[in-house]
């Protein structure tokens, strides 16, 4: 078992320094499931033995009628009377067969016995009877509750079915029922001869009730959380062995100790049946030679769970060839703490994780957990391991169903591959919308990006050349490649000045593509270089600076297609052959700066024309060319203008009568 709950309140907490979804954020608080509440004692009639209940709403406490006891409560047995003995020890063995999700399955039909004892409830003084159910869990809480039917949902069915007392303590706002009502509302029916919560509202009675309770020495305020210890061990042969032996001391008991460091790694022996054995022990205890060791001492057979390498996959990557330790100290400093070069890195932790909302609360949880561990310990040097994460959408079938073999709705790459070729199934992939959201794939989408790829081809390559090739290779396969190799460049590609209309173009695609790709938004980055094509298609001469920059943006999204018009354009051999020793261009914000604006001119609020002025044009140089606007003329002939309104570089307002 790992202590996991140690941590529960680091766990909640440190999720306001991440840079997570709120969904994910809520999905692991509730999950660790922190209430605050009150720990409150019923004393068991005619007995010593006290039940201790947690509950987040102490001030219902007025309204509990009954108990419930998990019927694994350790007071159980105790407490039932010899009538009800049968009829609880048959519903236990039933129980015993369900898991705790049928259990609390919200819209199962409600069971339960009762035991035949009674508690005195500690601020009315009534007995109330006492009751098993399958609802309540010793896993959770105290593994008892105070039933409150008249406000709480499962415990007012019981009740319901049960005929058991319902009593009304919280007043609802103005025309709601009181029954089953569970939310704040105002305390009534709440008082004895030394305490009453009657008029308070809900958050003033749970103060008053609970600071009443610990006076009282009834109760105390308690934080509780649903995150349980975590089960570590598998009785199975497909993971880590545990580096602990067996030991017997000398009155024969056994006891347990971890390995030396010295003995590390234990590696699982071979085996050639993995089942368990058949008196039900794991796997491994079938390799009697590895099991036992000098001494009459044994290994533990059980084996850790997967999660005992996906807690710390990662930081095994940043010292992957040290056989001495996970990472050195240095080395972790320097990928994920604060000894990175400067400029190198901004956030302590992995910068970014991409992964599926699936692991939500398994592995990112149990990762942060581990992590913890690791830093508390010294190991590693932040006290969180993933900074940044992002969820990626679910791509579904082209029915708008998730991919499943039972619906035969699943796209096979290999049929998509075969047709369009990698660099279009991958364009589509990231074109097909925002990488968090969920989408259905459309085949003919990936027909679109792939007439896309094609004017990328063409803006390079010389069509006449690339229809020749076409036609020899399939009349002579065997000269193919030959035929290939004479594929000429677009004789509109020179070595000249780019025009500044050329890299204006260029430039608002390098910064597009660029911020687009920190944001991690690859569609409208995609759209990006479909807009720059699109222009670029028409220049009568083609500068291989502008397109070889072009090309760099591209090659992330479309790296063989990005390769091989890279390869053809390179005539020097001081040329790196290789986008990936290639600098990312860097965008010039004065290339970008517009020469003109489009000022609308208004008269009396109504849109009469649109003027193309100088950026730097002046407001009595905007006024004028409004005010000589042959469109906007007819509309002020006769009149007199009252007033001129400028909105810099947005619209002219003339107001005439």
């Amino acid at each position: 078992m790992l202590r996991i709950t140690a941590y529960a309140e680091r766990l909640l907490s440190d999720l306001e320094h991440i840079d997570w979804s709120h969904s994910l954020k809520e999905m692991q608080r509730n999950w660790i499931g922190r209430s605050e509440g009150a720990e409150v004692d019923f004393a068991v009639q005619g007995s010593a033995d006290k039940i201790r209940v947690f509950t987040t709403r102490p001030d219902t406490l007025f309204g509990a009628t009954y108990m419930v006891l998990s019927p694994e409560h350790h007071l159980v047995d105790v407490i039932t009377t010899p009538a009800q003995r049968e009829a609880v020890q048959a519903y236990k063995v039933a129980v015993a067969k369900k898991s705790d999700l049928e259990r609390t399955e919200l819209a199962k039909e409600k069971t339960g016995v009762a035991t035949g004892a009674s508690a005195i409830n500690p601020v009315t003084g009534q007995a109330i009877p006492i009751w098993i159910a399958d609802y309540v869990l010793i896993s959770y809480g105290t593994g008892a509750i105070m039933a409150v039917p008249g406000h709480d949902t499962r415990d007012f069915e019981f009740a319901t079915l049960f005929k058991l007392p319902i009593v009304q303590v919280v007043q609802p706002p103005a025309g709601q029922n009181w029954q089953g009502f569970v939310d704040d509302g105002v305390a009534v029916n709440s008082a004895n001869a030394r305490i009453s919560l009657d008029g308070l509202s809900t958050p003033e009675a749970k103060a008053k009730i609970t600071a009443w309770l610990q006076a009282e020495g009834l109760g105390v305020k308690t934080v509780n959380f649903k995150l349980r210890d975590w089960l570590f061990s598998r009785q199975r042969y497909w993971g880590e062995p545990f580096p602990i032996i067996w030991k017997q001391d000398a009155a024969g008991k056994a006891y347990h100790e971890a390995l030396p460091e010295s003995s590390l790694p234990v590696l699982p022996p071979q085996l050639e049946d993995y089942k368990p054995t058949a008196d039900g022990q794991p796997p491994l205890a079938r390799a009697t030679d590895w099991v036992q060791l000098p001494n009459g001492v044994v290994r533990e057979t059980n084996t850790m769970p997967q999660w005992a390498g996906s807690c710390w996959y990662y930081l095994r990557y940043l010292d992957a060839h040290n056989s001495g330790e996970f990472c050195t100290s240095a080395v972790e400093r320097y990928w994920m703490g604060t000894d990175a070069p400067e400029g190198a890195k901004t956030t302590p932790g992995v910068d970014l994780y991409v992964g599926g909302t699936e692991h939500a609360v398994l592995h990112l949880l149990y990762a942060r957990f581990w992590h913890k561990v690791l830093f508390d310990l010294g190991h590693v040097s932040t006290p969180e391991p993933f900074y940044k994460l992002i969820n990626q959408g679910l791509i579904l079938g082209e029915d708008g169903q998730k991919m499943s073999k039972s619906r035969g709705n699943v796209i096979n790459p290999d049929g998509v591959l075969a047709e369009y070729g990698a660099d279009a199934f991958r364009l589509y992939e990231m074109f097909m919308g925002p990488l968090e959201m969920t989408k259905p794939w459309n085949t003919k989408g990936v027909e679109g990006v792939y007439r896309f790829l094609g004017r990328v081809w063409r803006l390079f390559v010389d069509e006449q050349s690339e229809t020749d090739y076409e036609q020899n290779s399939a009349a002579d396969p065997s000269r193919a490649l030959e035929f290939f190799q004479q594929i000429r460049l677009h004789q509109g590609i020179q070595d000249t000045q780019a025009t500044p209309q050329q890299l204006k173009a260029l430039h608002a695609c390098i910064k597009k593509v660029t911020e687009d790709l920190d944001g991690m938004r690859f569609n409208t980055a995609i759209s990006a270089l479909m807009v720059f094509v699109n222009e670029a298609v028409g220049w009568q001469t083609r500068p291989a600076s502008v397109l070889k920059d072009f090309l760099v943006l591209l090659q992330p999204f479309a790296p063989h297609l990005a390769e091989e018009l890279w390869s053809r354009l390179q005539t020097g051999a001081a040329s790196p052959r290789c986008m990936a020793y290639i600098a990312w261009p860097r965008f010039d914000p004065a290339l970008l700066v517009e020469d003109t604006i489009e000022v609308p001119v208004q008269v009396n609020g109504k849109l009469r024309d649109v003027l193309k002025l100088p950026a730097a044009a002046t407001p009595a140089e905007i006024e004028a060319a409004a005010k000589a606007s042959e469109k906007a003329q007819p509309f002020l002939a006769g009149k007199t203008i009252k007033k001129v309104i400028i909105v810099p570089k947005k619209l002219v307002n003339i107001i005439a009568a």
